[in-house]
């Protein structure tokens, strides 16, 4: 195994989320649901809903547009 390759599997262990709790990760949705960025893949992990993205200051328009992955 080459150099790159070997630096490049170590950047991806220490990439990674440690111990994220389930408050983090809604309010980290809540975030990039606001910033209209990608919050799928946290919202499918952690089965949040939509309930709880409300209750944490998301817009209800933006929920609803989301509403086929609850």
């Amino acid at each position: 195994m080459g150099k790159s390759k070997k630096r490049s599997i170590v950047l991806g262990k220490h990439n990674q989320i440690a111990n994220l709790s389930r408050d983090e990760a809604i309010s980290i949705a809540v975030e990039k649901l606001s910033k209209k960025e990608d919050a799928e893949n946290l919202i499918t992990l952690f089965g949040l809903k939509a309930e709880e993205l409300l209750e944490a200051g998301a817009d209800y328009e933006t929920v609803k547009s989301i509403e086929r992955l609850f």
